[in-house]
């Protein structure tokens, strides 16, 4: 019997080899399709970086660092930069804070349940672009609603250009970019608030826990997973949000809404500077992935932590 198994253990470590081997074979032309479909872009974009562009795209030679250094030195570039973390830690922040109440409520068990959350979970069927153009003419200071809607109530908003002044402008492409981001954020938050168990809001009910001892103790706790995921995904997808911005503002007043995806395009379309945009590119690339690499050693170290 001793035998017998001994010479089956070749055998079977031959199959399993062989069919990883297989599986390796099959998924080689995705990953290197993918790879390519993925890298290649990033590298033309570094390669663009440090060439000298015309306004077509042609390299005419190596520059170095000079684009980076440009960009650098461009009063507008570190206004964006500024007003890129201002915008995203903002929309970000409120669209999670916004989100977490929602999902709770939307979470219960209550009559047209099904019919709330459509109606919160539809405008994220709608195009960035048409929400966009919406809002502007929601603001807009001559026929828009909103100053229609204030003057009716009696508040000196008669003809208030909104987008007119930088600071206004920029408060409201940061609540349109909250309610636009919310939907997102819901759907992940009920995902998550659906896996809790209620034996455990039971049990701390039977205990004499509060509502808002329920929600600090055990919700918080066991939703912050789908937060973290919330979170990075919507730094990610906000950080290089472009249509509201351009579409409502396009990045003004005097660059007063700018970020860094309408500085770069702006770069490359408006003033033919190719080679300067691609610095812009690659440093908001280096942006996130410093974020991500960021976002990983926090977690990991709070996973250990709690191990400990």
């Amino acid at each position: 019997m001793t035998a017998v198994t001994t010479g089956l253990r070749p055998r079977t470590r031959l199959w399993r080899r062989s069919a990883a081997l297989t599986g390796l074979l099959l998924a080689a032309p995705s990953f290197f399709l993918s790879a390519f479909v993925i890298g290649y872009p990033i590298f033309d974009v570094i390669r663009m970086s440090i060439s000298d562009v015309n306004r077509f795209g042609k390299i005419r030679g190596f520059a170095g660092l000079d684009n980076f250094l440009t960009a650098f030195a461009d009063p507008i570039f570190i206004q964006s930069t500024w007003q890129t973390l201002i915008w995203t830690v903002t929309v970000v922040g409120g669209a999670v804070l916004v989100a977490v109440p929602i999902a709770v409520i939307l979470n219960e068990d209550f009559h047209g349940r099904a019919i709330a959350r459509t109606i919160v979970l539809l405008p994220w069927a709608v195009s960035l672009a048409m929400t966009a153009l919406v809002w502007r003419f929601v603001v807009n200071g001559d026929f828009g609603t909103l100053n229609l809607a204030l003057t009716s109530l009696g508040l000196p908003f008669k003809n208030h250009p909104w987008l007119a002044d930088g600071t206004s402008a920029f408060a409201i492409v940061i609540l349109v970019g909250i309610l636009v981001s919310v939907p997102f954020t819901v759907t992940i938050i009920i995902g998550g608030l659906t896996s809790i168990s209620d034996e455990l809001y039971e049990a701390a009910a039977i205990d004499g826990a509060r509502p808002f001892q329920r929600f600090r103790y055990i919700t918080l706790p066991l939703l912050s997973p789908f937060l973290q995921i919330a979170v990075v995904l919507n730094v990610i997808y906000v950080f290089n949000s472009f249509p509201i911005i351009w579409i409502m503002t396009n990045g003004g007043p005097a660059n007063g809404t700018d970020i860094l995806i309408t500085y770069v395009y702006k770069q490359a379309f408006a003033f033919g500077k190719m080679d300067v945009a691609a610095a812009g590119s690659v440093m908001m690339f280096a942006m996130l992935l410093g974020f991500s690499i960021l976002y990983l050693h926090m977690t990991r170290s709070g996973r250990s932590s709690h191990a400990q």
